[in-house]
């Protein structure tokens, strides 16, 4: 993640997740860089540091905690060759066809030529508008795979484990670039 861009968060309990806190290098974080949130609402919890603020993406996640009680990680960042994938789609475009390659396995997509279109949802300033969309949108069509893309920045993933979270960033992350490239 580049310099201080993105969050990460791993929820705690069925009511609880730890994000990072505002404007800290991914590369360098420790427990301290953690703020405890509820899942309901989005209201901190616990903090080690007065001055520290939530992301600012916190409401995106709390929505996919409510929207997914099996999510246990959640990974959102800025990748260069995912936006310009992203901003090739027609404008209002709801989402993005990823590329029926081999890496595609790695979100358990097992079809010969799948079909799998990424959610897409436009960038503005309101993020808790964006989350309200996100949780409005997946409990009408729950999405086809755990992950989506906001338009001119960047992908949001989620997983059963960070582990699993991280991996499925890494497949989303390839297979952007190479729809970037095509």
């Amino acid at each position: 993640m580049a310099g201080t861009a993105g969050n990460l968060s791993a929820r705690e309990d069925e009511n609880h997740f730890w994000i990072t806190a505002s404007g800290k290098p991914k590369g360098r974080l420790d427990e301290r860089d953690f703020i405890l949130v509820r899942a309901a609402d989005g209201v901190v919890v616990e903090r080690l540091r007065a001055e520290d603020k939530p992301s600012a993406e916190t409401s995106i996640h709390a929505a996919l905690y409510r929207l997914f009680p099996d999510a246990r990680a959640c990974l959102h960042g800025h990748v260069v060759e995912a936006v310009v994938a992203a901003d090739r789609a027609k404008k209002g475009a709801k989402s993005l066809r990823l590329p029926a390659i081999e890496m595609i396995k790695g979100f358990d997509i097992w079809q010969q030529n799948p079909k799998v279109d990424l959610p897409l949802f436009e960038n503005i300033l309101d993020v808790a508008k964006i989350a309200r969309e996100i949780e409005q949108r997946f409990r009408k069509t729950p999405p086809p795979l755990t992950a989506l893309m906001i338009r001119s920045h960047g992908p949001t993933v989620w997983g059963k484990s960070l582990q699993e979270a991280y991996n499925r960033f890494e497949i989303l992350e390839f297979l952007l670039r190479y729809a970037a490239a095509r």
